[in-house]
């Protein structure tokens, strides 16, 4: 994605959005939230809808100055923070919230400890697609698929309070990449090898192709763009964020305005762009390699060189859904976290031991049989 810089924001508008995830209902007077699957905020009480206006492109930040200066001058606003002193998650919270849980092992959260603290403002922003509802539909309809689950799992409870939408902080990177390499191309061709063998109980020679590879020398240049290299922008906790929900369509990415986080939690990035810059690398590094392996061709391919550099480099802070939640079984917890975009669902869940006995039994019986019947053949 292509920058944009004709419309940076500046620290008066940045204090500003804070307030603005908080509007009040012409109405009625009440909260507004963002309905997630649309580009509206709506009141819970009264049904008014406000349309959340966005801007026409992405905000893309170049590089260099925000890992020089840190990005503190200038697309930055001031937010409140939380940090759970139980599992140690960083949580962005609105000043009206008197006291909360935290959404990853829930324990409670006071208002009086938060802080203030500086972040770079986020680029774009992947709208909720589902609302809670859904999100638990999603889990219920998980817990009848689940093997050698308890019977009686089906009537393990969600708390909707428990339940909560988070905002996940990444990095993205842009940049064109050029590298010179040398290497060899692989060709293969096959030869004909006799060996010996028994057949029937007598030794034959047979016939067999043998796979060689021929290597002939290569070199040569490579450019392209790298568009939205992800990188996680979040320490990794217990619980952790499965990989398995970690997949967003980016091309559904909004420009960033802060009403869509109306309602919902945002967590504040913890690793910082330097290091998130250093991770981009490696994927650059293997997204080169890629390149140099198809301009190669042939068979297979070897890399004995590659100088690869970065030009014209850009990045976003953005943010993407997620619901966050547990249910309790037989008085313990079991987390599991459902993809806010696609509805991908993953978490820990109960086996039930006599199921698996039974079953193991079952697999020894069918073994026993068919060893019997062969025997009896």
């Amino acid at each position: 994605m292509g920058a944009d810089n004709s419309n940076p924001v500046n620290n008066t508008q940045a204090k500003s959005l804070d307030h603005e995830k908080k509007k009040a209902c012409v109405n009625c007077g009440a909260e507004l939230k963002y309905k997630p699957g649309s580009t509206n905020l709506t009141c819970q009480y009264c049904g008014h809808q406000e349309v959340i206006e966005t801007d026409s492109g992405f905000i893309e930040l170049e590089l260099q100055p925000y890992l020089n200066e840190m990005g503190a001058q200038k697309h930055s606003e001031e937010i409140s923070m939380l940090k759970c002193k139980t599992c140690g998650a960083t949580q962005h919270i609105e000043e009206n919230y008197k006291s909360l849980h935290c959404v990853y092992c829930s324990m409670p959260l006071i208002i009086e400890d938060a802080y203030k603290e500086d972040w770079i403002l986020p680029g774009a922003v992947l709208p909720f697609q589902m609302n809670h509802n859904k999100s638990r539909a999603i889990f219920q309809k998980w817990v009848r698929g689940l093997w050698f689950a308890p019977n009686n799992l089906k009537k393990a409870a969600l708390d909707p309070e428990r339940t909560k939408g988070l905002y996940l902080p990444y990095w993205t990177f842009d940049a064109q990449l050029f590298a010179n390499y040398t290497g060899e191309r692989g060709t293969h061709y096959y030869k004909n090898q006799q060996y010996n063998a028994v057949v029937d109980g007598r030794n034959v020679v047979k016939t067999r192709q043998v796979r060689n590879t021929r290597w002939a020398p290569a070199n040569g240049a490579i450019k392209g763009f790298i568009d939205d290299t992800l990188i996680r922008a979040f320490k990794p906790r217990n619980p952790r964020i499965p990989i398995g929900i970690s997949q967003w369509n980016l091309e559904k990415l909004q420009p960033f305005n802060s009403k869509f986080l109306a309602g919902f939690v945002t967590e504040k990035y913890t690793i910082p762009l330097s290091k998130g810059h250093i991770e981009s690398n490696k994927e650059a590094k293997k997204i080169a390699q890629h390149w140099i392996r198809r301009d190669i061709g042939g068979d297979e391919q070897r890399i004995h060189q590659m100088q690869m550099k970065l030009e014209e480099e850009t990045f976003k802070h953005i943010l993407l859904p997620v619901y966050v939640s547990s249910f309790k079984y037989k008085g313990k917890a079991y987390n599991f976290f459902v993809n806010g975009e696609s509805g991908s669902i993953h978490g820990n869940r109960p086996y039930s031991a006599w199921k698996i006995f039974f079953a193991i039994l079952a697999g020894l019986a069918l073994i026993l049989f068919f060893a019997m019947m062969s025997g009896g053949m």
